[in-house]
């Protein structure tokens, strides 16, 4: 057994793989795996994976298979690997030398099933554009019964954490779903019992230039799919009389992360038709209009403690401003086209940046 194995789905990245698999190799955690899965790239990917398996076999074990999409090249890797602890990194990202080795020594140290690291992002010139701080004033050891509430305040990427192996007993990425690590990540918490973090920005998450001009389609609605499996397998669970962390979860989740996407949907009818979907969705889960402006993250007020522009798109939409909504969303969409500025709904608007395998 490997003390941690690493799965990198890889879909034509060529421009990109060298940097990931570079991070990844040179790990100071030496007994570890790197799992890469060649998800059916018809670029020169295969070549580059090839080249680092000859140099590194000791290290890497490498697949191709045909084109399934993230979740089932994530699930494939999860079905090989040999370590008792999981990590991904997508291909187009990478990681500083230490990350494994201090994240797997935490795992051990606090017997914790899920460990978390912060993450930044940096553009194609390696500049640092945003630090992302995961869990702030909180200890590095913690127990989930007693801090419950960090369910409904945790960004849900898979990237920035490594989780026991026995946590996917049962649980895999549903293949065919958009947004998948906020469906799944949520209920490999609700397995766990204790997690531990660090404060150390580990991943870099890579923000392609041309990701924006990636249109946002119908498929943001399987955000609230997502929200509703988690909610089936919440009322399961050991938490099932949590409820308000629970709503709470929906509000930060379902509401403000569905909203940053939607801010950046172009065709007017789909906007519409999401738009209704939402307040169905609020409207059956009894969400009060004061209880999402008076939602509180990591004990602050979230949306106060959001920029002016975050602060007006939300404001507006919760209190029916439609047509200056529309103004301003076209705005901010045609300004940070211009710009480059936009590269996901998270960036500007989100939640939760729940988005990281979604959509570079």
């Amino acid at each position: 057994m490997k003390k941690v194995s690493v799965i990198v789905p890889v879909y034509n990245v060529e421009n990109y793989i060298t940097k990931c698999l570079e991070s990844l190799v040179s790990q100071t955690l030496q007994d570890m795996e790197i799992i890469i899965v060649n998800d059916g790239s018809t670029d020169n990917s295969q070549q580059i994976i090839d080249n680092f398996v000859k140099k590194y076999p000791e290290k890497i074990k490498a697949f191709i298979k045909d084109n399934g999409g993230l979740s089932d090249a994530r699930n494939f890797g999860i079905d090989r690997a040999i370590g008792e602890f999981i990590g991904f990194v997508d291909s187009d990202d990478y990681v500083t030398p230490t990350m494994f080795e201090q994240m797997y020594l935490l795992g051990k140290k606090n017997n914790a099933e899920m460990v978390i690291c912060n993450l930044q992002k940096v553009n194609e010139r390696g500049e640092i554009t945003q630090k992302l701080c995961q869990i702030p004033n909180m200890p590095e050891s913690i127990d989930i019964k007693h801090h419950f509430s960090i369910f409904a305040d945790l960004s849900y990427f898979a990237c920035n954490k490594i989780f026991k192996k026995e946590l996917f007993d049962g649980k895999k990425f549903r293949e065919g779903l958009h947004f998948e690590d906020i469906e799944l990540i949520p209920q490999l918490l609700l397995k766990c019992k204790t997690i531990a973090q660090t404060q150390e920005y580990h991943y870099q998450y890579f923000e392609r230039e041309n990701s924006i001009s990636k249109t946002h389609t119908q498929k943001g609605l399987d955000i609230l799919e997502a929200i509703k499996s988690v909610e089936r397998a919440f009322k399961k669970s050991d938490y099932k009389e949590e409820k308000t962390v629970l709503k709470n979860f929906c509000i930060l989740e379902g509401i403000y992360t569905f909203l940053a996407y939607l801010a950046f949907v172009k065709n007017r009818d789909t906007y519409k038709y999401m738009s209704s979907e939402l307040q169905k969705f609020i409207k059956e889960r009894n969400i009060k209009k004061i209880e999402i402006l008076k939602y509180r993250r990591f004990g602050r007020n979230y949306l106060l403690s959001l920029p002016i522009r975050k602060k007006l798109y939300y404001i507006l939409y919760f209190f029916n401003q439609q047509k200056i909504l529309n103004f301003i969303s076209l705005f901010f969409i045609n300004r940070f086209t211009e710009n480059s500025l936009y590269i996901h709904s998270n960036t500007f608007f989100a939640g939760s940046q729940c988005y990281c395998n979604i959509e570079k």
